[in-house]
Formats: structure tokens, C-alpha cells, sequence
């Protein structure tokens, strides 16, 4: 194998398919990056068994051929270098050689041989989305997601369509997030997938630089397939039921209160100081004069108290609330005003962005 391509579109490629290596992998050749030199383009894969992340870019291959490299070190390494043109080539049987204008270096690595088959996806539901939305829906539901994985349906996002797009949804049973989205092109047929919240957060992070308007994901039996500027990431389902979460979304509003994201956030952060004696819990008391009282319990670093200013609709009402869910979601909305919508002490509190109406978020109450 002999190639010349450019140091960014390397440095690029390296860091996508990065994104797959996990840190605890067991087989050695799990931590490199395959490379395959092939007509005038240069691939590039990665996998962890659960996901795979492969990437293109142009080179002037001058010999076909492959090898898989160390991820960390061929990542720290291009990134050092200052010249814009790079060759590359496999020397004295398993050394990548990397070689530019001002230095010169052999990288140890392991067989391709030796590498996972990628399985190719078969061909099943297609939908194409915005970049942009989703992009956004993946920012306000992955964080709503189980990072215990002993309920592996909690621990992924529920993709499901409807007449003109698809819902994402996430949960830990504790608090739920839903963003409804608009597709450019829905499935032919209705479609319900669990997709790894692990998974969901790499897609976030690829599509967060790219440079396409469009995301196609193409779903079949067990695998999803996300792709987008060359990029191809593929991930395993989630076998299991999700969580009939409808029922548990309030359908009266008894208490309506709007208030400032800012405002609150910063109340919330105060409080919590005191809070964290107590498993976060905090008390949300709205009254009518326009006042909404946030207060933590005595506990053994004090105790804090706080007014914010609210517009509120309906009767006075109080509910008990984890601190760190409630600011969790005033983080990652854009909007800078939020509705609050409490019905009474053990029903959930439903929040939703007061320009937003495809998202909604819901947190379990704490006894009062």
C-alpha cells in the first residue's frame, strides 16, 4: 500500500471513525483503525461490536492495499503535523509509514486480516432528516436516557414514526424527554426502534460538524444505518418493549406557570448547593401574586429559599422536584421561556420551551 492524500482530510477521517473505539476493548486489534488504499479513495472503519463507523476521502493511491493502525497514537500523531500533504505506505510487513516534507515515522499495526467483518445493512425502512433537526431533537432527548444498562430499553431512544415525521424519545423511568420531527422523507411503512443512547450521542457528535443538509437512516431487523458527508455509522437495536409512556403525560393543566429559562436556572443552581443533602429535592410553591418559591429542606450545609418571577395561569399549587432534572432540561432547550405545567403533588410535572410545541419533558415528582 502506497498513497498520498491531504493532512485534513486525514486528520478528518481519523477523528470520525475514532468514535467508535471504546476504551475497554479486550481485542487488541479493536483499538485500530482499519485503512484500505483503493482506486482514487482512502476508507477508513472502526467498530466496538456494537457500533461502526466507517469514512471516504480522496487520494492518490499509487498501490492498492490495507493494515489496521493504533487509533490514539495515528490521531495524536497527524494532528502534530504541519504539512499539508502526507504519504502513507505499509513497510517492513506490518509498519504504517507516515511521511511528510519536514518528518518521517513508522507506526506499528496489526493484520487487516485480523479485523471484524463489517456487516452490511440490509435494505429496509429509509427516512431523510435536516441535520439541523436532528441535530436539535438529539440534543433535548438523549440526556433523558438510562446510563444503567441493567433495563437495556432505558438505555436507548425510542424512534418511532407518524404521518409526517418521526418522534424521539428517551427515559430512566424517572423523567422522559419526547421531540417530535418533521422528515423530508418518511418510511413507507410505520417504523418503531430502540437505538442505543451510546450510539445516539456519537450520531450527535458527527452530524454537529458536518457540512451536509441531510441525514438518511435506513432501518432494518436489528440494525440501523446513519449516513451523511461519506460518513457511515451503524448500530445494533435494542430488543425489548419501550415504556407506554402516553399514559403517564398529564392531560388537564390545573397550574400553568411561564418564567424565565435564565431566571430559573440560575434559582435552580442556588438551591441545589443546599439540595444535594437531600437527593436534590427541592419545592416548587406557585402562587398567584405572580411569585414562584423554590426552597431546599434543612439539611446539614443549610438551607436556601428563592423567589422567581412567573406568569401564572390556574390555581395555586406545590410539588416536590429533583433539582438536577429540572435544570438538566432549562440546559439543553434553546428557548429562553418555558412552561411549567403542575396538576397536583404526585402527578408529573410537565415542561415544555413556550415557542416549541414538538417537545415535551416530564418529571416524576418526590414526596413532598
Amino acid at each position: 500500500m502506497k498513497l498520498f492524500c491531504s493532512r485534513s482530510d486525514l486528520d478528518y477521517a481519523i477523528n470520525i471513525v475514532s468514535k467508535a473505539i471504546s476504551p475497554n476493548n479486550t481485542l487488541p486489534v479493536l483499538n485500530n483503525i482499519l485503512i484500505k488504499a483503493e482506486g482514487k479513495k482512502l476508507y477508513f472503519s472502526s467498530t466496538n461490536l456494537e457500533i461502526a463507523i466507517s469514512c471516504v476521502i480522496d487520494a492518490d493511491v499509487r498501490s492498492e492495499g490495507s493494515i489496521t493502525v493504533p487509533a490514539k497514537l495515528i490521531g495524536s500523531y497527524v494532528s502534530l503535523l504541519t504539512d499539508e500533504k502526507v504519504e502513507l505506505g505499509v513497510v517492513e510487513g506490518l509498519n504504517l509509514a507516515v511521511t511528510s516534507s519536514s518528518s518521517s515515522t513508522k507506526i506499528k499495526c496489526i493484520s487487516s486480516d485480523e479485523f471484524p467483518l463489517i456487516p452490511k445493512i440490509e435494505k429496509g425502512q429509509e427516512i431523510t432528516l435536516s441535520v439541523n433537526a436532528l441535530h436539535e431533537a438529539l440534543t433535548e432527548v438523549v440526556f433523558a436516557a438510562s446510563l444503567n444498562t441493567s433495563r437495556p430499553v432505558l438505555s436507548g431512544v425510542l424512534l418511532v414514526s407518524f404521518e409526517k415525521g418521526i418522534k424521539l424519545v428517551a427515559t430512566d423511568s424517572y423523567r422522559l424527554a419526547e421531540k417530535s420531527v418533521v422528515t423530508l422523507k418518511n418510511p413507507t411503512e410505520p417504523v418503531s426502534c430502540i437505538i442505543p443512547a451510546k450510539t445516539m450521542l456519537e450520531l450527535s457528535k458527527i452530524i454537529s460538524k458536518a457540512q451536509g443538509k441531510e441525514v438518511k437512516i435506513n432501518i432494518s431487523k436489528n440494525q440501523a444505518l446513519f449516513t451523511i458527508d461519506g460518513v457511515e455509522l451503524i448500530s445494533r437495536l435494542i430488543e425489548g418493549k419501550f415504556p407506554d409512556y402516553d399514559k403517564i403525560i398529564p392531560k388537564e393543566i390545573k397550574t400553568k406557570i411561564e418564567v424565565s429559562v435564565e431566571d430559573l436556572s440560575l434559582v435552580l443552581k442556588r438551591v441545589s448547593l443546599f439540595a444535594r443533602e437531600n437527593n436534590n429535592s427541592i419545592k416548587l410553591s406557585a402562587t398567584n401574586d405572580g411569585k414562584l418559591l423554590i426552597s431546599s429542606e434543612e439539611t446539614k450545609v443549610g438551607e436556601e429559599k428563592a423567589e422567581v418571577s412567573i406568569r401564572m395561569e390556574g390555581e395555586n399549587n406545590k410539588i416536590s422536584l429533583n433539582a438536577q432534572y429540572l435544570l438538566d432540561v432549562l440546559t439543553y432547550i434553546t428557548d429562553d421561556k418555558v412552561s411549567i405545567i403542575i396538576n397536583d403533588k404526585a402527578s408529573p410535572a410537565v415542561i415544555k420551551p413556550v415557542k416549541e410545541e414538538d417537545y415535551v419533558y416530564i418529571i416524576m415528582p418526590l414526596k413532598i
